[in-house]
Order: C-alpha cells, then sequence, then structure tokens
C-alpha cells in the first residue's frame, strides 16, 4: 500500500467513526436529555432545577397514572400470554406442516399486522368492534394487542424452528414417542429461547403501544401509554420526564432480556 493509498484510507476511516458518532449523538442524546431532566427541582420542562426526586414522588402519587399503569401491565400480560401460545402454534404450523392448501395465505396474512401502519390496524379493528356491537374496554385492547401481537412471536419462533435438525423429531418419533410427547420433551425445550426472545417482545409492543390502543380504549382502560400522551396536550412538566423514563427503562430491559435469549439459544444452536 502506497502512502497516498494509506492517507486515503485513514481518512475514509476517520469520516466513518465520525459519521456513526454523529448518528449516536442524533438517536441518544434526545434521550439522555429526557431522563437528566427528569431529575430536576424547576418545573419548566427544559430548565434545570437542582437534582430531586420530586417528580417520581410525583409520579407514583398520582392516581390515575398508577391506575392507567395496572392497566398497562393487565393488557401487556394478558395479551403476550394468549398471543405467545397463538403465535407458537402458527409458527410450528407453517414450519412444520407444508401440505395444507391454504398455506400461503395464510403466510401472507400473518405478515400483515408487521407490514401495515399502525393507524390502518387501529381503524380496522375499531370497525370491526364497532360491526359486531362490542363495547370498547380493556376487552377490546387486549384482542387487539393479541392481534397484531400473534405476528412478531410467530416470525422470532419460526426463525427458532426454521434452524433446528428434524433428525431430532424424527429420532424421537422412532422411539414411539407421539407427537404430544416429542413437542413436549424435544420441540419445545429446543424452542424455547425463541418461545421466550417473541414473548418478551411482545410485551414490549404491547406496554409501548399508543395508535392501536388510543382508538379501541373505553371509559377507565386508558393505558400508561395513552395517558402520558394525554398529558402532553394539557400540562407539561417534569413528571411526563420521570414516567417517560421509566417506560424507556422498562422496555430496554425487556428488548435486552428478549435478545438475551435468543442469543442463547443461537449459541447453544452453535455448540
Amino acid at each position: 500500500m502506497t502512502g497516498e493509498e494509506a492517507t486515503t484510507r485513514g481518512w475514509v476511516n476517520r469520516a466513518l467513526a465520525l459519521n456513526g458518532w454523529v448518528v449516536f449523538l442524533f438517536l441518544y442524546a434526545p434521550i439522555a436529555v429526557l431522563v437528566l431532566f427528569s431529575f430536576s427541582a424547576d418545573r419548566n420542562v427544559g430548565s434545570w432545577g437542582g437534582f430531586s426526586m420530586e417528580w417520581y414522588q410525583r409520579m407514583l402519587a398520582n392516581d390515575p397514572l398508577m391506575r392507567s399503569l395496572r392497566n398497562s401491565l393487565l393488557v401487556a400480560l394478558l395479551s403476550t400470554l394468549v398471543s405467545t401460545v397463538l403465535g407458537t402454534a402458527a409458527a410450528i404450523a407453517l414450519e412444520r406442516y407444508r401440505r395444507w392448501a391454504t398455506r400461503g395465505v395464510f403466510d401472507a396474512l400473518l405478515y400483515l399486522p408487521v407490514i401495515i401502519p399502525d393507524v390502518t390496524m387501529a381503524v380496522m379493528l375499531l370497525m370491526w368492534f364497532t360491526t359486531i356491537g362490542w363495547s370498547l374496554s380493556l376487552t377490546t385492547i387486549v384482542l387487539s394487542h393479541i392481534a397484531f401481537n400473534i405476528s412478531f412471536v410467530a416470525i422470532v419462533v419460526r426463525a427458532r424452528l426454521a434452524n433446528m435438525d428434524p433428525s431430532l423429531e424424527e429420532a424421537a418419533a422412532d422411539l414411539y414417542a407421539g407427537r404430544w410427547r416429542t413437542f413436549r420433551r424435544v420441540t419445545l425445550p429446543v424452542i424455547m429461547p425463541g418461545v421466550l426472545g417473541g414473548a418478551l417482545l411482545a410485551l414490549t409492543l404491547s406496554l409501548d403501544d399508543v395508535v392501536v390502543t388510543s382508538l379501541v380504549q373505553g371509559p377507565g382502560s386508558t393505558t400508561l401509554p395513552v395517558f402520558v400522551f394525554g398529558l402532553i396536550k394539557r400540562d407539561v412538566t417534569p413528571e411526563i420526564n420521570a414516567v417517560s423514563t421509566v417506560m424507556l427503562a422498562a422496555s430496554m430491559v425487556l428488548v435486552m432480556v428478549s435478545l438475551g435469549f435468543q442469543r442463547r439459544g443461537d449459541s447453544e444452536r452453535v455448540r
């Protein structure tokens, strides 16, 4: 390599590194500012008045906010449980039973909630509940979250199934194990990292959803993200920063745990 080429490569490497730092700051600097000002004693959301935990204390003492948090947790847990079971079943059907006539149609429909806009999904669900005369409540929110979470769970579990050695199930069948016993003793333990990863992803999506929930909620069924969105319209205080920081931390933890389960499954497969 000539000196000129080395110099050019050095400039390129420095430019790429600078670009990486700019993108990193663009994405995470606003988050850092949000977290920082959640500890400000000043009522002005953009002014620093010294370190204080006042807004976290107010958050915990805010009864409507705590009620919306309970609603969010209830909706997220119920929708995650059901969507994990249905999404796992859908993934197994698509990967293990390839000869049914409408498989291609079902496969395409399964991906629709992932690719269509949230607003479109919300309007469709609202029209469906209105058409069948179902009153909007926590139940409609749970059903709506199940509707879009099934696809995400199925995608994660299906990726795990696609890399599973089919000879393991064949060996179980050769040893006279029935389908249920084979699934419980062989298939499920192997795909469990994918199932848990899909469940945690569904839980995160449910806890963070605003668009779909805001259209299908009823009186007394407001969830935390929708409540925070409403606070922004009324009175902007550092309490919003505190709530957003807690939601951000919870989402990050769930995502990291989900990635951990998936990486653990990948490392076990390599071994």
